[in-house]
């Protein structure tokens, strides 16, 4: 079983690390115009810093079909990850914290998991007794809350869950952990003809289920890591199922890999946070004959959100940190650039 999953355990590794702090239990896509899109100013929630004016000086560039830098519709392309990019993801991965909810609500189902590890644990709320199980623990929880389930079973969970779990240290629903300057941005950029993508080591079912409500972005425009499916038609109806096998690691090099065989062009703008990015950046920013841009969201801002970079063990931004001066990369300090996080 372990074979199965460690695509999703290496994305969730740096959870067995955490503090136990965390308590269990706890604009559809628009076709923009070739010509300049002014607004007063579209995005109000970045301050007047050099961020802000590099993002729109790009974008204005872009669209101006008299400017050099100008990019055809048909290319303007921008990709983000998703975890720590468009909404938080400490003290561990959001997805992580939906499958521990998963088995609360599937326990009646499985009464042997009450005196069963890790499910006992998890039950009974105990962080540090899940996590001392280490890898196998998590492979185990990860594999009876995501597969041998009908995909369309899944979903429904997916969004029942993220209608109510709630942040154990913000108070806030998962969902309303996005970053407000990052929906501005996304909006933005659709006014001004590019289509938006999300590129996530995240399982790419479990983005799918309310991306298009949170981002506006739909379910056919999001790449993500995944398990293998397989089709039947039982009692008159097509059924998808989710397998314990594995499809597809959307991290790291498998970014590129990703955005080559979902898009098949290269995107003009890749944002992420992590050097789970890099090589998305890298890509992007290295190819074509057009003027690109690569982003990188440091977190800065241990008031309103958490700040961490090359030391942590979720979203570790160390290589991209050093080399983000030499590769033209802009660093967008959350502390510094943005005058607010979350939605109001």
């Amino acid at each position: 079983m372990e074979a199965y999953f460690q695509f999703l355990i290496l994305l969730l590794r740096g959870s067995i690390m955490f503090s136990s702090v965390f308590v269990l239990g706890c604009n559809p896509q628009q076709q923009g115009q070739t010509s300049v899109n002014q607004e007063a100013d579209p995005l109000p929630s970045w301050t007047d810093a050099e961020a802000k004016q590099r993002i729109i000086q790009f974008v204005l560039s872009s669209v101006d079909s008299s400017h050099e830098s100008f990019v055809p519709l048909s290319e303007r392309i921008a990709v983000f990850d998703n975890d720590g990019t468009l909404w938080g993801e400490q003290p561990l991965y959001f997805q992580l914290a939906f499958a521990f909810d998963r088995v609360k609500a599937m326990a009646a189902e499985h009464p042997e998991w009450k005196g069963k590890e890790p499910f006992k644990s998890v039950l009974k709320g105990d962080l540090n007794a899940v996590m001392a199980g280490g890898e196998k623990s998590l492979v185990q929880i990860i594999a009876a809350t995501h597969s041998n389930i009908p995909h369309q079973v899944f979903e429904e969970s997916v969004k029942g869950w993220t209608d109510t779990a709630k942040h154990p240290v913000s108070g806030r629903r998962y969902i309303d952990m996005v970053y407000q300057p990052m929906l501005e941005l996304l909006k933005y950029l659709r006014s001004n003809g590019y289509t938006t993508w999300i590129v996530s080591g995240g399982g790419i079912d479990f983005i799918r289920a309310w991306s298009e409500k949170v981002y506006g972005i739909p379910p056919a425009q999001v790449i993500g890591s995944s398990i293998k499916a397989a089709y039947a038609f039982k009692n008159g109806k097509p059924e998808i199922t989710k397998l314990p096998q594995l499809a597809f690691v959307d991290d790291g090099p498998g970014k590129p890999v990703g955005i080559y065989q979902h898009i098949g062009k290269v995107p003009v703008i890749a944002v992420g946070n992590s050097d789970g990015d890099y090589e998305m950046l890298q890509y992007t920013t290295t190819s074509g004959e057009y003027k690109r841009l690569g982003l990188f969201i440091h977190h800065t801002d241990n008031g309103r959100e958490v700040a961490y970079d090359s030391l942590s063990h979720i979203g570790k931004l160390k290589r991209g940190l050093t080399d983000a001066s030499s590769n033209g990369w802009l660093l967008v300090d959350m502390k510094k650039d943005w005058k607010s996080v979350y939605p109001e």
